[in-house]
């Protein structure tokens, strides 16, 4: 034990941080918030603009509005009730976030008889009845109703809820969400005009020079790969799309055999837009792309490079592009694939008889200059069966109003792939179902593209190793 007495710490001075900081520090982090809030709203409100000019089909600009508004003014739920040009609810139209929240509501207007009425929207009482109706199914959730007004007439009704209490709203709110209403009061009666002159205009001379230009960007035969099948149609709509698919072998010096059992590049693509704009545009891109599988660079690469050489032409335009690029090495059975926002392929396999979709992460061609693209990957077995298509397929409108859609395009190709040998006969039954559901009388409202890429069934694999 030490007797030297112990030693007194160093005196220490405490500084105090003046209140006056600490405020400012508060308000900055404050009115950083608010900044970060606005451009996120900015972003919100940017992202439905684009999708009002972008978008060819309503149904896809409409689904996206309760999405919006809801995260704008920061709601769990939002519903979308859009009425016809005679006043009638446009059942088929209706849009609605959280859906498993909103799944009776949405099966209860559809079922709403007074709804089915002409002239329904136009009558101030049986709006009330309407907002009756959402408050008896949402009873406990707090609830704002604004209408949807184009030309002073009533295009819908939009309504925004907290499902477990009040809704806390600023004046800002009111204008994002009035503003969110604005645009889509534009977006219905813009269809609705366009439905208008289509019913009354016949094939012009700007149709007819689109068609020619569509008609020559697109393969006339499809080529030989060895141990698959191919067969492809572009059926064409009234106004001429931007639609296309293309067939090349990365290494076109290749003749005979060679060039079959060579590695062959499959894509396909639609301009957003139609006539002849879109088919130049299309025709413009098939020369940059037709150039950049010469490269024999992979998928997502091919995309990235893409997009950089076309991004200033298509920013100038207004319009961008979805495009599906994959290459197949008929050696390995190995495909490989970029997508660029495009509906994703439907691949049937064969083993399992069950159907799958290839997609990959990436941005529409000519959105953004440094867009990045994922590649995947996939070993194809005896009798797979892969389709592409174009969204003038899954859009195309029924007798009744109704889409095509998805799952139905995957029952016929599941049915198809069961019962049909080759993939001329998956292709020509799809078409056919296709056309059956369209009616006779009916016309497309954009082109719809297929190509239908089959395994053989007899084909013997070599090993991997001669990859």
């Amino acid at each position: 034990m030490s007797n030297n007495p112990p030693r007194r710490p160093p005196s220490s001075k405490i500084h105090s941080i003046p209140q006056s900081i600490t405020a400012l520090e508060s308000l900055r982090e404050l009115l950083d918030s608010l900044s970060n809030e606005q451009r996120s709203n900015q972003d919100l409100l940017a992202s439905l603009c684009f999708a009002l000019r972008s978008f060819t089909n309503l149904y896809r600009f409409l689904e996206l509005v309760p999405v919006v508004v809801s995260r704008l003014v920061g709601v769990q739920g939002s519903l979308l009730v859009p009425f016809h040009d005679d006043g009638r609810i446009w059942r088929e139209q209706l849009q609605a976030v959280p859906p498993e929240m909103c799944q009776e509501l949405l099966r209860q207007l559809g079922a709403f008889e007074s709804g089915r009425a002409r002239g329904f929207g136009f009558e101030e009482s049986q709006l009330v009845e309407l907002d009756c109706l959402v408050q008896r199914n949402l009873s406990d959730a707090g609830i704002f109703a604004t209408s949807l007004v184009a030309r002073g007439r009533q295009r819908g009704r939009l309504y925004l809820f907290n499902p477990m209490g009040s809704i806390v709203w600023s004046d800002i709110h009111r204008r994002h969400v009035q503003l969110v209403a604005d645009i889509t009061s534009v977006a219905l009666e813009n269809d609705s005009i366009i439905e208008e002159l289509r019913s009354h205009e016949g094939v012009d001379s700007q149709l007819s020079i689109g068609a020619e230009i569509q008609a020559q960007f697109l393969p006339d035969r499809c080529p030989i790969i060895e141990g698959t099948q191919l067969a492809a149609r572009c059926r064409p709509a009234f106004q001429v799309g931007g639609d296309y698919y293309d067939f090349m072998p990365t290494r076109p010096e290749l003749v005979g055999r060679r060039r079959q059992r060579g590695r062959w590049a499959l894509m396909i693509g639609d301009v957003m837009g139609k006539g002849v704009p879109a088919g130049l545009l299309m025709t413009m891109l098939r020369g940059m792309l037709r150039a950049e599988v010469l490269s024999g660079l992979p998928p997502d690469r091919i995309l990235h490079d893409l997009n950089q050489l076309a991004e200033e032409d298509l920013a100038q335009s207004h319009r961008f592009v979805t495009l599906f690029y994959s290459d197949y090495d008929p050696r390995t059975r190995r495909l490989r694939y970029a997508n660029a926002a495009h509906n994703p392929p439907l691949l049937w396999k064969a083993q399992q008889k069950s159907i799958c979709r290839l997609d990959a992460p990436g941005l529409l061609i000519g959105l953004q200059l440094e867009a990045e693209y994922g590649c995947g990957e996939i070993v194809l077995e005896t009798g797979d069966v892969l389709l592409y298509y174009t969204d003038g397929v899954t859009e195309a409108p029924g007798i009744t109003g109704e889409r095509f859609g998805e799952d139905r395009l995957i029952r016929h190709l599941d049915e198809s792939s069961r019962n049909c040998s080759g993939a001329q006969q998956i292709l020509d039954q799809l078409f056919t179902r296709l056309d059956r559901f369209v009616g006779t009388d009916n016309q497309l409202e954009d082109d719809a593209s297929m190509v239908v890429f089959k395994i053989n069934d007899d084909l013997l694999l070599p090993g991997l190793k001669e990859a």
